[in-house]
């Protein structure tokens, strides 16, 4: 609405607009003064007041009358200029900097009547056709507009997600083992975090900051490994004399003992009901826990230990690593590996499934490998490699966005978010002074805890939050400081 008190008209002088009448000008209907409206003639309003009124007048100025036709405006070659000029730049705004050269259909032109026949028209389309321009939309947001007539670019510049650069909480955790074939960490869908202590296991939950004592190995034997039950509070404890502890950690009762391997199992992983453990003794047992037998399978191929161990998301396809170099992958229908990967020229403990794309399988290598390799199961491809520069002891894949989070120990002691599949590095943690052998993710998908020899556990929020939830995770404000898990 505008401002009543600039560019309106008088109330008292409505304006016929389909009249001829010229408000300069006097009427010409009557040249007897004494019949005018007193004080008619003499309104002369200023040339650059501008008139309103309530009803809105067509402008057919940039019409192509000669399309049709039709006789054309006299003052439509006053503003030809005007209008190719916009036509131009509405263009490039639509189709690009390279639309601008593009010259317009031929108008045809209007043929002669002679002796009832007409002349035949130039062969032209009237509307004419291009191939598609992949142009992205939002180059036609507003605050692109000068970019693009200058061909400066049609990219958005993304603002760079900012990643704390150090832990939002620090927990001391004495006797965690410097050992790179163990798994002593592992974080549940229900936000508690188990850690494998020495001979015990401890219970830190993350909602309120809450430590458990789980249980005390007996007989001198330690916790080499730990793994939760995908829903639910069961936890598996490997153990250094080859067995497997099933606890309930809701009640703090164990459940059943599990045998059948010879060595340490120093990892674990779960696929709904069954669990598998890989072992030093090279190979690979296949439990179901609601049967009475100890395993159901075994699963031989690996000519060292077993120390990585991950279930695909679909629970179709097991991924093995061992200090062989190898790197396997099993189904449940066979007893031998239907894939056999031997690029790595060291121990395989990093392993990790991705959550978005089918059969994408992550790999990284040992002290002489150093390298993070991309799989495609499916088709039985190596896609690609990407060498770190340092020992890759953990990779874990975010529930949220397509990157991912490796751990390193020699010589760097590093944690380095990379996006994927440029593998760009977000972000690089630093502040463990041991290898970072040990690794869990959030069940929100947000943070990741990680473990070193230097006896302390480390929490990042390193990942962004899924849509659907807010920022803020219950992890909470509560937890900042540094505690010790026992």
């Amino acid at each position: 609405m505008e401002n009543p008190s600039s560019n309106s008209t008088d109330p008292q002088t409505p304006i016929d607009p389909n009249s001829n009448f010229n408000p300069k000008t006097p009427s010409k209907t009557n040249n007897n003064n004494n019949n005018l409206i007193p004080g008619f003639n003499s309104y002369h309003p200023s040339p650059s007041r501008s008139i309103y009124s309530d009803r809105f007048i067509p402008s057919r100025t940039s019409s192509n009358f000669a399309l049709f036709g039709l006789p054309l405006s006299p003052k439509s070659s006053n503003t030809e200029d005007s209008n190719n000029g916009y036509t131009s730049l509405l263009r490039t705004a639509l189709f690009g900097p390279d639309s601008a050269n593009v010259v317009n259909p031929v108008t045809p032109e209007k043929g002669v009547r002679g002796n009832g026949r007409n002349l035949k028209r130039p062969n032209c389309n009237i509307f004419r056709y291009k191939t598609e321009t992949r142009q992205r939309l939002d180059s036609l947001l507003p605050f692109e507009f000068d970019d693009q007539i200058r061909g400066v670019g049609t990219s958005p510049v993304k603002v760079p997600r900012k990643v704390p650069k150090s832990p939002y909480k620090v927990l001391d955790a004495p006797a965690l083992q410097d050992d790179f074939y163990l798994n002593l960490v592992d974080w549940s869908s229900q936000n508690v975090l188990a850690v494998g202590l020495g001979s015990s296991v401890y219970l830190w939950h993350a909602s309120n900051g809450k430590v458990v004592k789980l249980c005390d190995l007996e007989n001198d034997d330690t916790v080499t490994s730990v793994g939760w039950a995908q829903r639910g509070t069961h936890l598996a404890v490997g153990t250094s004399n080859g067995k497997v502890q099933l606890w309930d950690a809701s009640h703090g009762k164990m459940t059943r003992t599990m045998e059948g391997h010879r060595l340490r199992v120093g990892a674990l992983s779960w696929s709904s009901s069954q669990l598998s453990s890989g072992s030093r003794d090279k190979s690979i047992l296949q439990r179901d826990i609601r049967a009475q037998e100890d395993y159901v399978s075994k699963l031989s191929g690996h000519k060292s230990e077993v120390c990585g161990l991950k279930w695909s998301p679909d629970s179709r396809e097991l991924a093995s690593g061992g200090n062989d170099n190898r790197l396997f992958v099993w189904n449940n229908h066979s007893t031998q590996p239907i894939l056999k990967y031997c690029e790595h020229t060291a121990a395989v403990k990093a392993i990790a499934w991705s959550p978005h794309l089918h059969g994408l399988l992550a790999s990284g290598g040992g002290t002489a490998d150093r390298c993070i390799r991309f799989w495609n199961t499916t088709t039985n491809t190596h896609l690609s490699c990407m060498d770190t520069g340092s020992q890759v002891c953990n990779l874990v894949w975010s529930k949220n966005a397509n990157e991912l989070v490796s751990t390193h120990g020699y010589s760097q002691n590093q944690i380095i978010l990379w996006r994927y599949p440029t593998m760009t590095k977000i972000a690089t943690l630093t502040g463990h002074t041991y290898r970072v052998l040990y690794l869990a993710i959030s069940p929100d998908g947000q943070m990741i805890v990680t473990g070193a020899g230097d006896e302390t556990l480390r929490f990042w929020n390193v990942f962004p939050s899924p849509k659907s939830q807010n920022t803020d995770s219950e992890i909470g404000a509560s937890s900042f400081g540094r505690t010790q898990i026992r």
